[in-house]
């Protein structure tokens, strides 16, 4: 279900988001023309008054937009995994000691030899989706790989022991 965003211009102070969730709360983000945000809650009976107004700096607008994007797509994920049986989505830490700190992706070699996906590193509250082949591991990525119990454990036992001969 998409969900339906109204843009809406204010003249001298910048540019409103609004957005109705399922409960019928409405939702905003008053963007002013210096660069400040405002995360807004209006009154369920009207629309037009502010309940709350959250002032957020880039850095902590940049932190709710990644806190947001990456439930989403864990969310996804999950509900991904509930539709093929058999599928599944984990989360492995890739620790400092990993053999594929500063590698790449492709090093891993893990779709070719376990059948998983890496579809996913979670860095620092940013979410890296669909990463390719060239993507350079850090230590304590978060990798998302979806696959059957088999190959997510072969997934993890190849991000742990650094193994790729298959």
């Amino acid at each position: 279900m998409r969900v339906r965003v109204e843009q809406t211009e204010l003249p001298g102070i910048g540019v409103r988001h609004d957005l109705v969730t399922s409960s019928g709360r409405t939702l905003g983000v008053v963007s002013h023309r210096n660069g400040r945000r405002d995360l807004v809650l209006y009154d369920v009976d009207d629309p037009d008054a502010c309940l709350a107004s959250v002032p957020l700096t880039d850095d902590e607008a940049e932190a709710l937009a990644d806190v947001l994007g990456a439930s989403l797509m864990l969310s996804q994920l999950a509900g991904l995994r509930q539709q093929a049986a058999g599928l599944l989505t984990e989360q492995i830490s890739l620790h400092a000691g990993s053999p594929f700190v500063g590698r790449t992706l492709g090093d891993t070699r893990t779709r070719t030899l376990t059948g998983a996906s890496i579809v996913a590193v979670l860095r620092e509250g940013e979410v890296n989706a669909s990463p390719g082949p060239s993507f350079v591991f850090v230590a304590n990525d978060v990798v998302v790989v979806v696959g059957t119990r088999q190959g997510v454990d072969g997934a993890a036992a190849i991000l742990a022991s650094g193994e790729t001969r298959g």
